[in-house]
């Protein structure tokens, strides 16, 4: 191992708050993904209705994150963070009580405009440390996604096994909530002194920053690449939960699984190769790696087999949406016949989404490094407020647009149009390197 391979130390005490806070922003989403079918089946939702549902979070995100960064650049990052954590106990605990679909958008809502928590969380841990290593450090938020996209899942599934009551993961996930306002408030030191923060007022600009920054050549491409990447990658986990539906028949607990697999994956990119890579090779040669395995997976997740397991079977995967007050017609998908069953439709998946996974593991972490190297330590809160509020768009557009394409054209053409954008991204991506080089 060479010194540049030796990870900088961080004060466990420091990273501990952060990495549990945006682990328990993520479980908002993980508990809930691989259920929305069945919230679908209770509710009497369609396909474009659950993107309707989706999109909520992120559009309230696209005011509430830049917002939420900027205050932390002005008053610090401790007392954000709190009034974020707060939000999102609360949003969980209104989705446990909710008994229509407009409680879900409410809960989602709360937690959206309020629980704006990951540009903060990013901004203190750039506070942290210097150009060399931010790149690892932010890639611990990504290695909490990834974590996030493993218990999310398991508590979902574990969840179903014991009782099929909606509310109970989201219970779950509130608990976890209210530890994590405790710990930050027990634990975490302030990051920004008081010296260096921002003095005045907040910009007037600070909610139109991503239209400003929209036109700064230092970080306009990088800003574009964050959104396009969102826009696909979470088409594809808001989603999936009905792909696998259609395509292998799985309900709750099979799509949690389906969903821990990313997440194993994520946390191992994340958590442990991340900053090696982006030292070894620098963070643009990775942001070209990162799109192209993002677009071979897609599309081979496209032309998964419609073969569900052996022990698929119709009638019941028929009769458990049925006692969700539904038929499988409300989601405009057939499910797969006993006919169709077999033994490699589960494997091909899980194979797929490797690539996938990889490449969301790199993507975010190394485009927010190079966007935070282009700014001044003051903008840092706002920078990457901006950069969520491009993740938050994204996060916004794909569910609707997923959730027309689903209803209009069926499952496959929309995961193979993703892949083909983020391989025509990486050719783009990478022709610009060429000509830009010395």
């Amino acid at each position: 191992m060479t010194e540049n391979d030796i990870p900088t130390p961080f004060n466990i005490e420091q990273v501990a708050p952060i990495f549990f806070l945006v682990l328990v922003d993520v479980l908002g989403l993980t508990v809930i993904l691989p259920l929305l079918h069945l919230y679908a089946a209770q509710f009497n939702a369609t396909p474009f209705q659950i993107g309707l549902v989706v999109a909520v979070f992120p559009l309230a995100q696209l005011v509430g994150v830049p917002v939420m960064g900027a205050l932390s650049d002005r008053f610090g990052r401790k007392p954000l963070l709190l009034i974020s954590q707060i939000s999102t106990c609360v949003g969980f605990v209104i989705l446990a009580l909710a008994n229509s679909l407009w409680m879900i958008v409410l809960s989602r809502l709360i937690d959206g405009i309020f629980g704006a928590n990951l540009a903060t969380a990013q901004a203190a841990l750039s506070d942290m440390t210097d150009d060399a290593h931010r790149t690892q450090a932010l890639g611990l938020t990504g290695a909490a996604f990834g974590v996030g996209f493993i218990l999310g899942p398991l508590i979902a599934a574990l969840s179903l096994t014991f009782s099929d009551n909606l509310a109970l993961p989201a219970w779950i996930a509130a608990g976890y909530s209210l530890f994590s306002i405790f710990l930050t408030t027990g634990m975490f030191r302030e990051t920004l002194p008081a010296s260096n923060r921002r003095t005045g007022g907040i910009p007037r600009k600070t909610i139109f920053a991503a239209f400003a920054m929209l036109t700064d050549p230092r970080i306009n491409g990088f800003l574009a690449l964050m959104f396009a990447q969102q826009v696909v990658f979470f088409g594809f986990e808001s989603f999936l939960g009905l792909f696998t539906l259609s395509r292998l028949g799985l309900l709750g607990g099979g799509n949690a699984y389906i969903f821990l697999a990313v997440g194993i994956v994520l946390v191992a990119v994340q958590g442990r190769f991340i900053g090696r890579w982006s030292r070894r090779y620098g963070e643009r040669r990775l942001v070209g790696v990162a799109l192209a395995l993002l677009g071979i997976g897609l599309v081979l997740v496209a032309f998964t087999p419609r073969q569900p397991p052996l022990s698929y079977i119709r009638a019941r995967a028929e009769r458990e949406l049925n006692q969700r007050q539904a038929t499988t017609n409300t989601y405009a998908i057939a499910i797969p016949a006993n006919e169709d069953r077999g033994l490699w439709g589960v494997p091909y998946l899980l194979v797929a989404i490797i690539p996938l996974a990889v490449g969301a593991g790199m993507i975010r972490p190394t485009l927010n490094s190079l966007i935070t190297r282009q700014v001044t330590p003051l903008e840092f809160g706002q920078v990457l407020g901006v950069s969520a509020a491009m993740v938050s768009a994204g996060n916004a557009l794909a569910p609707l647009v997923m959730g027309y394409s689903f209803q209009r054209f069926g499952t496959t053409l929309p995961f193979a149009v993703g892949g083909t954008l983020m391989l025509s991204l990486a050719i783009g991506y990478a022709l610009i390197q060429v000509r830009d080089a010395p």
